[in-house]
């Protein structure tokens, strides 16, 4: 089947593959583990493991996906510091919404020059003001 030109091409990068575990409770959360691994599937031990945080908080406005990287060197690590960087993400996704709200309230468009507000209070538009 030919392609239409002009789609990106999209390939794995060979040199970083990690192999993804998850581990969850099933309440709280789940932490994945990413262990990089060469082409061949071998572990590649010239590259750090990652691990990754992952919950959902209820919020008045639904549900509120987290996902964080977690600063550790083994699993047990990650484990005991998954509370905190949950709080770190829930803090950082509060900060972003509230930025995102200001940036939103100072695109309030204004009329230029007021000339309409202006024609308004004058009477000339028709328009009453009680």
């Amino acid at each position: 089947m030919n392609m239409p030109s002009g789609l990106p091409d999209i390939k794995l990068d060979t040199t970083a593959l990690y192999r993804e575990e998850v581990f969850t409770d099933r309440q709280a959360g789940s932490v994945r583990r990413l262990t990089p691994v060469t082409v061949e599937g071998a572990d590649d031990a010239t590259r750090p493991v990652l691990y990754l945080g992952q919950t959902q908080l209820m919020t008045p406005g639904g549900v509120l996906p987290l996902g964080f990287e977690i600063e550790a060197s083994s699993l047990q690590e990650a484990l005991d510091k998954f509370p905190d960087a949950v709080k770190q993400a829930l803090e950082q996704a509060i900060e972003e919404a509230q930025q995102m709200r200001r940036e939103a309230a100072s695109r309030i468009v204004v009329p230029e020059g007021g000339a309409a507000m202006g024609q308004a209070m004058s009477g000339s538009s028709g328009i009453k003001l009680p």
